[in-house]
Formats: structure tokens, C-alpha cells, sequence
């Protein structure tokens, strides 16, 4: 049996870095680093906001922007955890905003008509809702093979016309809810406040299924190469249906907690949220290419935009700048992801010449 030897001139190579220079070692390393702890790195860049902006405007640390914040988020991170799912998938879902908008409009229609509904019920018609547009989505994207983009574009504005048609220039005032539901809101548990503890329930909940459950990590499967996963025995258009649906049912539970969080509502209702769900998404490491994202990393992302909405308004800078920043918050995420791919990519390629 001949046995492969090295000689004293020819060691064998201990990684794909070895022999490069130390400021290129550095830089991948540093690289390897981001793409194994992107939400560190979101963390990072949240409590720089934070601090930045605490120091030119002290008044900026109080209960009331922390209340605040955590409200406004809640709903955003919901929708944006309902995101995630999808575009793991490589798909979107641009029909959320008109979905929360007609959840909101008629669980608001229910308490006028029924005052006394309980809360739990409310709940559960805008999760209906929010199922039934859902399974539009589904239907036209899994069955119909329509693309995502296209499809759900219409749908939001099949949605949205829907709504306008129905509320007729009318809307639903706070006066119109019971204390009980919009006490969602208002209550707090412990200083926190329970629209956001419900959140938080359903992002661990999803993080949960998607880490440790076989449909979840499908979606990754799926992402990752659709080809591969089809041949692995993934019923890749019943898992894509699912996501649509649970996409839905997530924006029309939004839609009842907008309701709640902000008692009046009428036919422009989130109006555009859609957009803001992406770019929480998007910078969340959530990757648009699909297969890469987790829960935790969106619902950051959702609250990095959040807080740096609040901290516009703080520091006197026109909310022109809010539509702005998110835009380069985008391209950086894009790029850092292409970036990141790419070093992977060659490291890869490294490995197999040495190996």
C-alpha cells in the first residue's frame, strides 16, 4: 500500500487562509465572523443607535419612547416573522399591508355590531380573515404557478379595493371598542405592555417550529435549492401553500392588534407596511436569494427601523430621511450578503483544491 508523505519543504496546507497576507486573513476572518452571528451584529448596530442618540438627546431614554417603540414594533415584527417564512421559500408576500387594513376594518365592524364579543373571539375572526386571503395567495402561487411578486401584487390591490369598496369613506373609532380589547394596548404586565408580550409568545413560538420542526427547516430546504429539495421527497408546492397561509393568518391577527393599538381605523389602514415589512426583513439578514433567515434576526431588524423612526422624530430630522435610511439599510444588507457568499465561495473552493 503506498502511503502519501510530505517532506519538510512541502507541509500541508492547515486552512484556505495560509500563506495570504495578514490584513486578507484578517478580513476573512472578520467575514466568517459577521456571517455566523449576523444578529450580533444587528444588536451591535441597535445599541449604537441608541446610545447615539441618547447622547444628543437625553430625553430620548424614557418609559414612554420604550412603550412606544415596543408597541410599534410588535405589529411590524409579527408581520415581518410572517415574511420571513415566505422568503425563505424565495418568495414574497407584498399583500400583507392590504390583508392588516381589511382584518382591522371588519373586526372593528363585529364590535360595532356585537359589543360584547370576547376578545379571544376578535382574535380569531381577524386570524380567519387573514387565513381566508392567505389561501387566495396559496392558491395562485403553489397551484397556479403565478410568481409570488406578481401575485400577491395583485391581491394587494384586489384587497385594498375590496376594503375601499366596503367601508364606503367610513371608519371605525376607538369609542366603538370595548374596554376589554383595547386594553391590549393600554394593559401592561410587569411594565410591559400586552400586545407586545403577545408578540413575543408568537416570534418564540415560530423561531421554535422553524429551528427544532421538519416543516421548518423544509422551507430552508426549499430556499436553499428547490431542485434538491423536490428530490428529497419535499412536497414543495404544499409547503409553499403553507407559508402563504401562515403569512396571512399572522397579518390578519396584525390587523386585529393594529385595531387595538390604535382604535380608529378606515379604508387606508397600514397602507404601505408592506415595504417597511420587507426592509425589517431584509435587514434582519433575512436573504432575498432564499434559504437564509431566522425570527430573531427579522424581528431586529424590524426594531432597528423602529427605533431609528423614533429617533428621527427625537432629533428633529425630517421623516423624509426615515424612507431614506431604510433604503441604504437595504443596499448594505444586500451587499453584505453578496459579499458574505462570496467569501464563503471562495473559501469553499480553497478547500477543495487542498483537499
Amino acid at each position: 500500500m503506498m502511503r502519501h508523505t510530505t517532506t519538510p519543504h512541502q507541509p500541508l496546507p492547515h486552512g484556505p487562509h495560509d500563506g495570504a497576507p495578514p490584513a486578507r486573513r484578517s478580513a476573512a476572518a472578520l467575514a466568517e465572523t459577521l456571517a455566523k452571528s449576523r444578529e450580533t451584529t444587528l444588536f451591535v448596530v441597535l445599541l449604537l443607535i441608541v446610545g447615539g442618540t441618547a447622547l444628543a438627546r437625553p430625553q430620548f431614554l424614557n418609559l414612554q419612547n420604550l412603550r412606544d417603540v415596543l408597541l410599534n414594533v410588535s405589529i411590524v415584527a409579527l408581520l415581518t416573522a410572517g415574511m420571513t417564512i415566505v422568503i425563505l421559500m424565495r418568495h414574497i408576500d407584498l399583500s400583507v399591508g392590504s390583508t392588516v387594513g381589511i382584518s382591522a376594518y371588519a373586526v372593528g365592524s363585529v364590535y360595532v355590531a356585537f359589543p360584547h364579543m370576547p376578545v379571544i373571539v376578535a382574535l380569531l375572526a381577524g386570524c380567519a380573515i387573514g387565513f381566508v386571503a392567505g389561501g387566495i395567495n396559496a392558491l395562485l402561487v403553489a397551484a397556479g404557478r403565478v410568481p409570488s411578486l406578481v401575485a400577491t401584487l395583485s391581491t394587494l390591490y384586489i384587497f385594498r379595493g375590496a376594503d375601499y369598496a366596503w367601508v364606503h369613506g367610513g371608519q371605525i373609532n376607538a369609542t366603538s371598542l370595548p374596554d376589554a380589547f383595547s386594553g391590549l394596548a393600554t394593559g401592561t404586565v410587569l411594565g410591559v405592555p400586552v400586545l407586545a408580550l403577545i408578540a413575543l409568545v408568537l416570534l418564540a413560538g415560530l423561531s421554535v417550529y422553524l429551528k427544532q420542526f421538519r416543516p421548518g427547516r423544509e422551507y430552508y430546504a426549499i430556499g436553499s435549492n428547490p431542485e434538491a429539495a423536490r428530490l428529497a421527497g419535499i412536497n414543495v408546492e404544499r409547503r409553499v401553500a403553507t407559508g402563504f397561509l401562515i403569512s396571512g393568518t399572522i397579518a390578519g391577527l396584525a390587523g386585529a392588534l393594529w385595531l387595538a393599538r390604535f382604535g380608529t381605523v378606515d379604508a387606508s389602514t397600514a397602507k404601505g407596511i408592506e415595504l417597511q415589512v420587507v426592509a425589517a426583513a431584509v435587514v434582519g439578514s433575512v436573504a432575498i436569494t432564499g434559504g437564509v433567515g431566522t425570527i430573531l434576526g427579522a424581528t431586529l431588524g424590524a426594531l432597528v427601523l423602529a427605533v431609528i423612526s423614533i429617533a428621527l422624530v427625537v432629533l428633529h430630522v425630517s421623516p423624509f430621511w426615515e424612507q431614506a435610511i431604510q433604503g441604504a439599510l437595504i443596499v448594505a444588507a444586500i451587499a453584505a450578503d453578496t459579499l458574505l457568499a462570496r467569501s464563503v465561495a471562495k473559501r469553499m473552493m480553497r478547500k477543495r483544491d487542498h483537499g
